[in-house]
């Protein structure tokens, strides 16, 4: 009995291992899937000219010819440097 328990190539704790390799490996499929799906969703949006306009915007701070663009930091938003105390 303590030889299948411990010693075996088959043992109880070579079994335990595996057992949690296979949660390790099921949990990062589960992260992965939700990535795949996050990055669906983002190249469904980027597939219109809208959304590829929107993320211009947004994200590159891109603009038209005849607009001006305000960018409202708040105090809380921009980093304190020790030399403003």
């Amino acid at each position: 009995m303590v030889w299948m328990l411990f010693f075996d190539a088959h043992s109880w704790l070579f079994h335990h291992e595996l057992n949690g390799d296979i949660n390790e490996l099921e949990y990062q499929k589960k992260h992965y899937r939700k990535e795949m799906a996050k990055d669906n969703k983002a190249i469904k949006e980027l597939s219109t000219d809208e959304g590829i306009e929107r993320t211009a915007r947004e994200t590159y701070y891109m603009k038209k010819s005849n607009e001006d663009i305000f960018i409202i930091e708040y105090e809380d938003s921009i980093p304190k440097n020790k030399q403003d105390e």
